[in-house]
């Protein structure tokens, strides 16, 4: 039986015929054994008039790439002039000037950047907002993602003759309005089937072009939103049922190799796993979120998909690749440089 071991948040879409095997017994041992050709840092959920404890030993490991999933600041206004100077906050603090002097800074936004919480296609400031959001990611001005509607974007690097793509999404501008949940506790419950779009049409066409044309042996899709996780009632894909059967449809007919896609927005960090497609995908979501503030108080709630514990402490994610032996390992990382949960992927 072939398997083609996907990724989402991690998803992992794998053509060759392999088996995949997967470890996750939680060493910093372990991590030093692991070979790495390329590291991606990555996280959400840092409120700009708090502390964040994780930029030097984020910067310690050595990333390619730090990567925003969302929530970078926290400003839910429409005063743009606010917006701007909590972006300001967030950029004069000293260890984050230091940490970008090192390490290359790329991202997407979420609801608190934005400039709503939850919010979507309906916030009218969000053509000015955007270039904010470009202003804080350093993007030259003559950029042409200055011009499209829109942050989303992709970056492919050159990993000893080998490609990783970042492509990241932009689950905000086009977003359409959910349903809210008014006989549960939760606070939405899933449109109607077909109804609302995640990302817009042409975000979508970008997307299937992203995929279909790719020659990166890994692609890795970021989401600002959980992917898998949806029976908690928050913002997920699961709110559009009928995009999520999108999105997985075009992972598999597009014959990406390597895809996996990485949340935020919880303040928790979990992986999921889903097989998806007519055949055996595994689809895994990596969430990882909560680097200034996170869900202390979480005692549970259900996750049909989860294959790791819950981790409800402040943390940053860690993705680490081995491009010659086409594997990857997960790593999930606390306060005072303590590794909580890793899984190591080879396919």
């Amino acid at each position: 039986m072939k398997i083609y071991p996907y990724f989402i948040i991690l998803l992992i879409s794998v053509s060759s015929c392999q088996n995949y095997s997967v470890k996750n017994t939680p060493t910093r041992q372990d991590t030093k054994k692991f070979s790495s050709d390329f590291i991606l840092a990555f996280g959400s959920g840092n409120n700009q008039r708090k502390d964040n404890p994780f930029w030097k030993e984020i910067a310690e490991k050595k990333p390619n790439v730090w990567v925003w999933e969302g929530d970078a600041i926290y400003s839910d206004t429409e005063d743009m002039q606010v917006l701007d100077s909590n972006y300001t906050i967030q950029k004069n603090k000293a260890d984050y000037q230091d940490f970008i002097k090192k390490i290359p800074v790329i991202g997407t936004w979420d609801d608190h950047e934005y400039g709503i919480n939850d919010g979507g296609t309906e916030y009218p400031k969000k053509e000015a907002s955007q270039q904010l959001f470009l202003d804080f990611l350093g993007i030259p001005k003559e950029a042409p993602i200055r011009k499209q509607k829109g942050v989303y974007s992709s970056k492919t690097y050159m990993v000893n003759g080998h490609q990783i793509k970042i492509i990241l999404l932009d689950t905000r501008y086009f977003r359409t309005a959910l349903t809210k949940d008014t006989e549960t506790k939760k606070r939405y419950k899933p449109n109607p089937y077909g109804q609302g779009t995640m990302l817009g049409s042409t975000q979508w066409e970008w997307l299937k072009n992203e995929l279909n044309t790719s020659q990166a042996d890994f692609n890795v899709i970021m989401s600002s939103i959980q992917y898998l996780s949806g029976e908690h009632g928050f913002e997920c894909w699961t709110n559009m049922p009928h995009e999520m059967d999108k999105l997985e449809q075009m992972i598999v007919n597009s014959k990406a190799k390597g895809v996996f896609i990485l949340s935020g927005d919880r303040h928790i960090s979990e992986i999921s796993r889903k097989n998806i497609g007519d055949r055996f995908y595994p689809l895994y979501d990596f969430t990882s979120s909560g680097l200034t503030h996170s869900y202390s108080r979480f005692s549970g709630e259900p996750n049909r998909y989860r294959i790791s514990p819950v981790v409800f402490q402040k943390s940053y994610g860690i993705v680490r690749f081995d491009v010659t032996l086409q594997r990857v390992q997960f790593e999930m990382w606390g306060e005072n440089n303590q590794i909580i949960e890793h899984m190591e992927v080879s396919f």
